[in-house]
């Protein structure tokens, strides 16, 4: 591709300067390991090494002072052959890079971060209405690297994210080795005598999962409509966006995710979804805990595949319930209720 590499360095820009203005707003912990597999990313470092602890120090500080020279500076246009382009145009922009063998991705995250992604297409399809993007090795990214999101209707997996995310967590586990549940997640792979082979064979599975749970939110989407991203925008409180994106993930969840990997019987997939039921999320759907809890004591699927029916209508009357309130009264008054946890969720 012509001047691939200055529109790498475009993008690379962009995530500079949204990390430059959201990263620090972090909780410290968060923010040194997001650092750390920051660092790891850019420097190509194998996930079975470890970065030097000395580089990586002045690494850092080195970034920061980065960050405050370009904190300021606006986003940089998109140059791709004789197009320009604004950098939140992804359908226009992947028009030009899809053809050629890339997969670009521009949104907004959490507490309104944007992020940009650049990486090599590894496939494209077709599935349920939605566009399903597959990226491969990333040439730009920021700081946070959601492995899924969903754009409209396509969805875009990262399956570098996803693999770094999957190891992130055998990292955790083997640090531990206290969490029975995260043993099971990874006694389906042989990762003692290969990881290399456990980590592929794992994310090829994790990323399916993953697309399961972007179906189910365009799913979430359609019943709830283009309101429940209007309320997702005003809420000013940031328990109130916590809570509410957790009730629709936990919607999604239930739509699709679910009831497919029980359907399918995907045991490992079930078992690394509950690893990842964390913060939140978890506080939020106890039932679902103890029927998995269940699950794994007696091998009795049936409880849980009842929690999954039985949520599915709970979370769309709490979805449903929560817009109501805005609607009627407003941001202000959605994230009072919240606060004074008035609203039975």
């Amino acid at each position: 591709m012509q001047n691939f590499h200055k529109l790498v360095e475009d993008i690379q820009n962009n995530c500079d300067i949204t990390d430059a203005r959201y990263a620090r707003n972090m909780t410290m912990c968060i923010y040194l390991l997001e650092m750390r597999q920051y660092y790891r990313w850019e420097h190509d470092i194998p996930f079975f090494e470890n970065p030097p602890k000395s580089e990586l120090g002045s690494w850092l500080v080195k970034r920061e002072q980065y960050w405050d020279e370009v904190e300021d500076a606006p986003y940089t246009e998109l140059h791709i052959g004789e197009d320009v382009k604004n950098p939140f145009e992804i359908d226009d922009i992947n028009r030009l890079l899809n053809p050629q063998g890339y997969v670009y991705s521009a949104g907004f995250g959490r507490f309104s971060k944007p992020h940009f992604f650049l990486g090599q297409l590894l496939r494209k399809e077709q599935r349920d209405g939605f566009t399903i993007l597959v990226s491969g090795c990333e040439y730009a990214r920021d700081l946070i690297a959601p492995p899924a999101a969903l754009q409209k209707r396509t969805i875009y997996l990262r399956r570098e994210a996803v693999k770094r995310m999957i190891w992130e967590k055998f990292e955790e586990w083997r640090w531990s080795r206290r969490d029975k549940t995260q043993s099971g997640a990874f006694s389906y792979y042989d990762f003692e005598a290969n990881p290399d082979a456990a980590l592929e064979t794992m994310t090829d599975a994790e990323s399916e999962a993953m697309i399961l749970h972007e179906l189910g939110e365009g799913q979430a989407g359609e019943l709830l409509g283009q309101a429940w991203e209007e309320m997702l925008s005003e809420v000013s409180s940031r328990r109130a966006e916590i809570i509410a994106r957790a009730v629709r993930d936990h919607l999604a969840d239930c739509l699709s995710t679910l009831p497919k990997l029980i359907e399918n019987e995907v045991w490992c997939s079930l078992d690394f979804y509950f690893i990842n039921l964390e913060g939140m999320r978890r506080a939020l759907f106890p039932s679902m805990l103890s029927a998995y809890r269940s699950w794994r004591e007696s091998g009795q699927i049936e409880p849980l595949a009842e929690a999954v029916r039985l949520g599915k209508a709970h979370w769309l009357a709490t979805a449903r319930s929560m817009l109501e309130i805005f609607e009627q009264e407003g941001a202000s008054a959605l994230e009072e209720r919240l606060s004074e946890e008035k609203l039975a969720l």
